[in-house]
């Protein structure tokens, strides 16, 4: 009889436990989505991968991480605000409740690493991670560092960047190239023949496939001067013939609605709080319009799509300008101001809906910045970091 004798290798496979991952941040869109691109990269390279998402209570994520599929549990967490408040009175109660919890959390879950992505979430529990000794690592998505993970860089192992010259803000030791994690439909569709996807994007959202389209996404949370300046140029596009997908974000759909119905002959313009497939909504557009957001930047970049930028003037360090800014110089993007965008935008952006010489240009420009394998790369750089630790 042969007895076939296992190999080494084989037997540390064999004996290999699942891997244990927490992943924590969130507040929006431009964290959540890169959360869970990590976490399906790490499923994807180790299918029993456990993998738990620690939110802030009462945010986007107790919702979004669910859909996705994962389980997600919940701090008593906001941030500070710019002026004196009854929540910043309680900031440091709830900074001492979230970190009894997420050590807590830990206690029970026993994760192997743990995975900051920015936002309230992410504090405590990366922090009390790196004092129980967790393998930590940090993803920065912006070309400025957030608050909360310059507060934690010195505790971490490593950071995973989107944009060069991040050693202002972090140890340059510690520093990882890997560029933003994009949703998976998003490099799917990116991947996939334009001309189906866009078949099924015009069917989805009942377009008219002989008029041009106009995306205008502001965020999960919506963006005051884009939504603005949408409605009070309605007129203008409809005489123009044009069909939009407008996103305006929960904190400004009721009011918009309200508005555009109100509108004679509006039935091109389709109002969305959110759009739950962002993948349909890019194959069908000939131009977007957009935050300057590292998220949006990133996915922009991918299915290549000619682009207006409008910055938010509301981040730290006018970051959303900067990101924005290096895009025109390398001609593969435009950009107006927030403060000129409601009298200039919708000109703007009807005049490159017929400039198809200049869609071209700013299409070829923009796949400098798209980075596919982002996710992937930061999946690799947390499993080293288990199978590293000593």
């Amino acid at each position: 009889m042969n007895i076939r004798r296992q190999s080494p290798n084989e037997k540390i496979l064999t004996e290999r436990k699942p891997y244990r991952v927490i992943i924590s941040g969130g507040g929006t869109g431009g964290h959540i989505y890169p959360a869970i691109a990590i976490a399906n990269a790490l499923r994807t390279l180790h299918s029993d991968t456990e993998i738990l998402f620690v939110g802030a209570k009462g945010r986007m994520e107790m919702q979004k991480v669910p859909e996705a599929g994962y389980a997600i549990e919940g701090l008593w967490i906001s941030g500070l605000q710019r002026k004196l408040t009854i929540d910043n009175l309680a900031f440091p109660i709830k900074i001492i409740s979230s970190s009894f919890k997420a050590n807590q959390i830990i206690n029970e879950f026993k994760p192997q690493a743990a995975v900051g992505v920015g936002g309230f979430a992410s504090g405590p529990l990366v922090y009390v991670a790196s004092l129980r000794r967790v393998p930590s690592l940090l993803q920065e998505q912006n070309s400025y560092a957030g608050l909360t993970n310059k507060m934690l860089a010195n505790q971490v192992s490593k950071i995973c960047v989107a944009h060069p010259g991040m050693e202002k803000f972090f140890p340059a030791d510690k520093l990882v190239f890997t560029g933003n994690p994009i949703r998976k439909e998003i490099v799917e569709l990116a991947q996939q023949e334009l001309s189906s996807k866009k078949k099924e994007g015009t069917e989805y959202f009942d377009l008219d496939p002989k008029k041009k389209t106009l995306l205008v996404i502001g965020g999960s949370l919506g963006a005051r001067t884009l939504n603005e300046s949408i409605i009070n140029n309605i007129q203008t596009l409809v005489e123009a013939n044009v069909q939009v997908i407008w996103q305006s974000g929960k904190y400004y759909y009721e009011k918009m609605n309200e508005q555009l119905v109100a509108i004679p002959n509006h039935e091109g313009i389709q109002l969305r709080e959110f759009l739950n497939r962002m993948d349909l909504a890019y194959s069908v557009a000939d131009v977007v319009i957009s935050r300057a957001g590292a998220l949006s930047i990133s996915e922009l970049a991918l299915v290549q799509k000619p682009v207006i930028f409008v910055p938010s003037p509301n981040v730290a360090e006018d970051h959303q300008r900067k990101n924005a800014e290096a895009l025109v110089r390398a001609k593969a993007a435009l950009m107006i101001t927030d403060a000129e965008a409601p009298s200039s935008l919708i000109k703007q952006a009807l005049a490159l809906l017929t400039d198809e010489s200049q869609q071209q240009q700013l299409q070829q420009n923009i796949k400098q910045w798209a980075r596919p394998e982002a996710a992937n790369h930061i999946a690799q750089e947390v499993v080293k970091l288990i199978e590293e630790k000593p």
